[in-house]
């Protein structure tokens, strides 16, 4: 632990914080000792995560429209980009996952590396306040923007929705159509239906990456 909290920047008070955040639903529930598992931390996260995006890149474009600043935010705290600050922490070595997922290449999954960054964030804020779980995202997940680099457009659903926004359409609607495999490996199909009564599907390991998946596939069949 001493070595990840180098890591993170930040040394906590309450360390269980630390190793709740870490906990994975699959070893909580083969673990009868074990009493909680990171999906609360990782609701709280991504709130205060949102918030703190928010109040960034308000401040950073004070001329930008709320469809702009909505679209950046959704860039800046996507699946895709928190994955990669947890590769960049090493955070697949930390996790603690039960035997079967572990076994199943969990500790490289988007998904569960991506909420692990938002249950930290929750347990830095729980153990320290916002200001050092603000500092933790600045550095760790806003440090391009705060410097004037755009993300690369990665978010699929934002840009299907603007797509048919332009062309006069309704918002397209995700519906999540199936899921296949064991829990520890499940893999979710997701259908999205578009104004023309058209509809694209896509896959994925969690239900955010199928719709993203999704929106990809109809962007493709629209421009194509």
């Amino acid at each position: 632990m001493d070595e990840l909290e180098k890591r993170l920047g930040y040394v906590f008070s309450d360390r269980s914080l630390l190793t709740t955040a870490l906990t994975h639903s699959s070893y909580a529930n083969e673990s009868p000792q074990t009493r909680h598992s990171n999906e609360r931390l990782e609701f709280l996260g991504d709130a205060v995560l949102g918030f703190c995006a928010a109040k960034t890149i308000c401040r950073l474009y004070p001329d930008m429209p709320e469809g702009g600043l909505t679209r950046l935010r959704a860039e800046l705290v996507c699946e895709a980009s928190l994955h990669q600050v947890a590769l960049s922490l090493g955070l697949g070595d930390y996790i603690r996952l039960g035997r079967n997922e572990q076994c199943n290449g969990g500790r490289q999954r988007t998904s569960i590396l991506a909420d692990c960054v938002e249950a930290i964030i929750a347990a830095i804020y729980l153990d320290g306040g916002l200001d050092p779980a603000e500092a933790f995202i600045a550095e760790r997940i806003l440090k391009d923007v705060r410097a004037g680099h755009r993300p690369a457009r990665t978010d699929y659903k934002t840009q299907l929705q603007e797509l048919l926004q332009r062309a006069g359409g309704a918002a397209p609607a995700y519906t999540i159509v199936g899921e296949s495999g064991p829990d520890h490996d499940k893999t979710f199909t997701a259908s999205v239906a578009l104004h023309d009564g058209a509809s694209a599907v896509g896959e994925g390991k969690s239900k955010k990456e199928a719709e993203q998946a999704a929106a990809k596939a109809a962007l493709a069949m629209l421009n194509g």
